[in-house]
């Protein structure tokens, strides 16, 4: 299932993503830092929704309350909670 996310707060403007039952086969962010949103895409291929959350739920950036990562672990969730 594809799923387009739309940030808060952050750099990236949107999250896209596919979801093979819980299970991330893909993400694709738009704005942000492209080598380090890349390289997180890359590094949650394959992982559950509870992994991601896990990892990255509450990273933050600077003195932000959020981050890339931590709208990534809210995206992953939203998308799997939608599929129900």
């Amino acid at each position: 299932m594809e799923y387009n996310y739309k940030t808060k707060g952050v750099c990236s403007t949107n999250i896209k993503l596919e979801l093979d039952g819980d299970i991330v086969k893909e993400v694709v962010f738009t704005g942000g830092c492209n080598g380090n949103l890349k390289a997180i895409s890359t590094l949650v291929k394959g992982m559950s929704v509870s992994e991601i959350e896990e990892k990255l739920l509450g990273n933050t950036c600077g003195l932000k309350g959020t981050s890339c990562a931590d709208q990534l672990a809210k995206a992953v969730r939203e998308a799997y909670n939608s599929q129900k």
